[in-house]
């Protein structure tokens, strides 16, 4: 019978093991059953891995690339102003299209022309080169399936009459950005103007508008499709010498986007040869008999299995697979070689211990104490990635949910799978066989007079090879007491005041929101167009709708004033220009005014409307009208200067507040508006993650670390590390969008992994003074901390080659909380630990005094948290 529990091992405010000794024990007993029968533990997850590999047969299904689905958030106020507009003014672009009116960007193609000799694109020379590119995209399908108005197809530019043949207009003939009733200010762009007089234009903008509604959509797409894959020839065949043409569709940012998974592929060979490159070279022993080249491997081969599960299981229970999710397998690698890593440090440490003792209790020793480490970094990643589920970007989710469940395979598998690997390399070691080729290894007599490269490789070990390794004697007798230094310590709180003013500093600057153009790759044709789009016509943003969304009295003066007064004050937007508005009840009301008619009675209000459509016919297109109600009606404002994310998210918000004050019923839209609502809620859905993250971190920490003043150093580091990414990202041109996002969720996973193991061995170390105490971390655990950041780091830098932004994205944000986790965990809070440790002395005492001399808390640290020590 067990006698009475120590008093020093019940739970208390200084004692939180409470978890963590059932943990151990939970651990041992699944360590015996590995070790007692470990081929079911290697086969099971190879045949599982084999079967759940089969859900990548439903990947083409389960692409879900679309960009307005993933990268904007899931309900997203304009999605429902789209609609409102859909269902109010239905669109028919075979008979009345109008480019400005369409609830959707349109099915198009677009090209602008740039004058290359320096005079503009409205001389005689360019206009004809113009006219000749105008003929050569308008051929018979095109004429076929063009958006038409009026009976002819749209035209692709004001200037160009609907058959493309006409003179280009004098210098100073035409008035800008208005000629007549014309709106020139998107058709024109670079211009140099006398009052408003054009004098010269440098860039012209032709956009093909195809018919998107009814049987004729499908081939427009394949007219697109055609445009796309024959333009370039095209081009080169006109010979075009006074304009330089770039060109865009409807279709391209879809399809560039969809690219750059296949462009990222290549990587992963590269990314497997560097990793187990890195842990055969680190797990290297000058000993043909206990070499753990074959441990190595199979600590990646695991990762790669946990990988194929988890993906092949979301496949299989139909969850989308976003271009995101392409950047898990490389970090998913990083984190599950450095889980191998503990487990063959633990290992060693055991067999060192208990070279006499049987297979089942050096793994059930390993897992008591290395299985908690990887549990407690594992947990915390896993809820990291599953909190971040809770985000309005799918991306976001899609991305979590995979990374947070391939994380669980990675865990099981190192707990069945690597562990059984480990008994079946013991039983190779206990027969002395070569880590090679399998077969015994005689002992030479003359082993002594051999050289030490053939002792190791033919016969045994090299008998002057050390037992400690010379990282861990670095960080002993230099590191350690380099950093302990009082001069030191104090240039350490310097450095790190200048970090944290520098990243305050960064996190001011943060720009919001994802660019467009980043989601295709850096030589894509759709990078120059989109750079003439925002050099030549940027000054005139988008044509906002202005829509009245319910019945209104319009024959009511007083209800028409307070419609003009909405109208005015969206209007003393600064970046709305007034003089561009156009609105059906303006034009009425002077109509009316001018011609002396009343309009002030219902009936008389519908009978004389039939004079505003002889004005302007497309007035009728903005309004839904009933027999005797007008059900919704709508205006337009022009927007101006546009031409960043803080100028999109200002415009966004001052539109809808204005429009939520006005005493009239108003929704504000407009296409690009779906995108601008990344805005709303970025910053909000960032800062909710990070903190229920962070907060979760701290429960977990407190449940599986015994020690509280170790859990305050955890939530310390994660702050900190949080706020350093955040604005050193900014430094590194990263914005703040659903991509970066990702990566602050990770960054809390990872700073627990890096400051855990330091401060928690520093306040259960038996040394007498807190440099002591530093110094005897950072000897245990300083080259296992730094190991697990350049596995992780090796992990991901080939995506540093990669010529798509979300990628390099992933890259420089995970190099940034690897590295600030690691300066950290390697030189922040061990400095700062010797100026506060000695607030836990009182512990410290207790728990030194409670220390069994066969069992010390020194041997359960370098047990539990070294990665490869022993490894040379």
């Amino acid at each position: 019978m067990a006698g009475p529990r120590d008093p020093a091992e019940r739970c208390s405010c200084r004692n939180t093991d409470c978890v963590e000794r059932p943990l151990r024990r939970l651990f041992e007993g699944l360590a015996s059953g590995v070790a007692a029968c470990p081929w079911p533990f290697v086969l099971v997850p190879l045949l599982l891995s084999g079967g759940l590999g089969a859900g990548f047969l439903f990947l083409p299904q389960r692409q879900a690339n679309d960009i307005e689905g993933q990268f904007t958030p899931t309900g997203g106020p304009a999605k429902a102003e789209r609609d409102l507009v859909r269902r109010h003014f239905p669109t028919d672009d075979s008979q009345r299209f109008s480019a400005p009116r369409l609830p959707t960007e349109g099915a198009y193609a677009a090209l602008i022309a740039v004058v290359t000799n320096g005079t503009s694109v409205l001389h005689p020379t360019a206009w004809a080169e113009v006219l000749r590119l105008d003929e050569t995209v308008r051929d018979a399908n095109y004429e076929r399936l063009c958006a038409r108005s009026n009976g002819s197809c749209a035209s692709p530019n004001p200037l160009l009459s609907r058959r493309g043949h006409e003179r280009p207009p004098a210098p100073g003939s035409l008035q800008f950005p208005v000629n007549g009733s014309v709106f020139l200010g998107a058709a024109l762009g670079g211009v140099d103007t006398e009052g408003e007089r054009l004098l010269s234009a440098r860039a012209l903008k032709l956009v093909y508008y195809l018919r998107e509604d009814g049987p004729e959509a499908e081939d427009s797409r394949q007219w697109l499709q055609s445009f796309l894959r024959n333009i370039s020839s095209k081009l080169r065949e006109l010979d075009l010498s006074s304009i330089q043409v770039t060109y865009f569709t409807s279709l391209s940012r879809q399809q560039e986007f969809e690219g750059n998974t296949k462009s990222v592929i290549p990587l992963f060979s590269v990314t497997y040869f560097l990793t187990i490159t890195f842990a055969i070279v680190s797990c290297l022993r000058l000993s043909c008999i206990r070499n753990n080249v074959w441990l190595a491997c199979c600590g990646v081969v695991s990762a790669g299995l946990a990988v194929l599960s988890s993906f092949g299981l979301m496949l299989f229970c139909g969850a989308p697979f976003v271009v995101t999710v392409a950047n898990a397998p490389f970090l998913i690698l990083g984190v599950g070689v450095d889980d191998m890593f503990i487990m063959i440090a633990s290992w060693e440490q055991s067999s060192r211990k208990k070279e006499k003792s049987n297979v089942k209790s050096l793994l059930a020793e390993t897992y008591s104490e290395a299985a908690l480490s990887v549990t407690i970094t594992t947990l915390t990643d896993v809820l990291a990635f599953f909190i971040g589920t809770w985000t309005a970007f799918p991306s976001v989710r899609a991305f979590c949910l995979y990374t947070g469940t391939a994380f669980v395979f990675c865990y099981v598998y190192t707990m069945t799978f690597f562990g059984a690997v480990l008994v079946l390399n013991h039983k190779r070691e206990q027969g002395n066989r070569h880590w090679l080729t399998c077969m015994r290894v005689g002992v030479d007599q003359d082993q002594a007079e051999k050289s030490c490269l053939y002792n190791a490789c033919c016969i045994g070990s090299c008998s002057r090879q050390s037992s400690e390794h010379p990282m861990s004697i670095f960080f002993k007798e230099y590191y350690g007491p380099f950093f302990t230094n009082k001069w030191i310590k104090l240039l350490v709180v310097l450095l790190y005041g200048a970090y944290l003013g520098g990243s305050v500093y960064g996190c001011t600057q943060i720009r919001e929101g994802i660019d467009l153009r980043n989601l295709a790759n850096d030589d894509s044709y759709v990078i120059p167009y989109y750079d003439d789009d925002e050099e030549y016509f940027s000054t005139y943003g988008p044509r906002v709708m202005v829509v009245i969304t319910e019945r209104v009295d319009y024959w009511n003066e007083t209800v028409r004033q307070g419609i003009e007064e909405c109208a005015q004050n969206l209007e003393s937007i600064s970046y709305i220009d007034k003089t561009l508005s156009e609105s059906w009840l303006r034009v009425y009301t002077v109509l009316a005014e001018r011609s002396h008619i009343n309009i002030n009675t219902k009936t008389q209000f519908f009978n004389n409307l039939l004079v505003l459509f002889q004005y302007e016919s497309n007035f009728a297109w903005d309004m839904n009208k009933t027999r005797d109600e007008i059900e919704a009606s709508r205006f337009f404002i022009q927007t101006v200067n546009v031409t960043t994310a803080v100028a999109e998210k200002n415009l966004l918000n001052q539109l809808r507040e204005t429009a939520r004050q006005c005493s009239i019923p108003l929704k504000v839209y407009h296409p690009a508006f779906i995108y601008y609502d990344q805005y709303l809620v970025i910053v909000q859905n960032t800062v909710q993650n990070v903190v229920v993250a962070a907060g979760a971190m701290l429960v977990v920490s407190l449940l599986l670390i015994p020690n509280p003043l170790c859990c305050l150093w955890v939530t310390f580091a994660i702050a900190s590390v949080i706020v350093g990414v955040a604005g050193f990202m900014s430094f590194w041109n990263v914005n703040l969008d659903s991509i970066s996002m990702i990566n602050l969720v990770i960054c809390i996973g990872f700073s627990v992994d890096f400051s855990a193991h330091i401060s928690y061995a520093f306040v259960t170390s038996g040394e007498s003074s807190a440099n002591k105490r530093a110094i005897e971390a950072l000897s245990l655990l300083g080259y296992p901390v730094l190991q697990g950041a350049v596995s992780t780091i090796l992990g991901v830098v080939v995506l540093a080659a990669a010529k798509t932004y979300i990628f390099r994205t992933f890259f420089k944000i995970m190099f940034l909380v690897i590295l600030f986790g690691a300066l950290h965990g390697l030189v922040f809070i061990p400095v700062f630990l010797t100026f506060f440790g000695k607030f836990d002395t009182s512990s410290h005492n207790t728990k030194s005094s409670n220390r069994s001399p066969h069992n010390t808390t020194s041997e359960k640290q370098e047990t539990r948290f070294r990665s490869d020590k022993d490894c040379p």
